[in-house]
């Protein structure tokens, strides 16, 4: 029965049926609202994808200095020796 798959005749069959249903004025409406919402959800799961690039910061090169921990600064100030006489 279908080892052929869809050839000509069964998509003018289902040509037909469309133009049946829902009338030829209505088709190019019906196409223009389809492309739309296709470009809306085109749009929008690019827009996922970004936002997904964009949470994962890559990985940058860390220098010797910056991997070098720097001294804690201390609770209490360093005492100078008093120079006055």
């Amino acid at each position: 029965m279908f080892r052929g798959g869809i050839g000509a005749p069964e998509i003018i069959l289902i040509l037909a049926v469309v133009v049946l249903l829902f009338g030829a004025k209505k088709l190019p409406e019906l196409a223009r609202g389809s492309g739309r919402a296709l470009r809306i959800f085109k749009a929008e799961t690019k827009g996922l994808i970004d936002d997904d690039d964009d949470a994962r910061p890559e990985p940058k090169a860390i220098s010797p200095s910056e991997a070098a921990p720097s001294p804690a600064p201390s609770a209490e100030p360093e005492r100078r020796a008093d120079t006055t006489d």
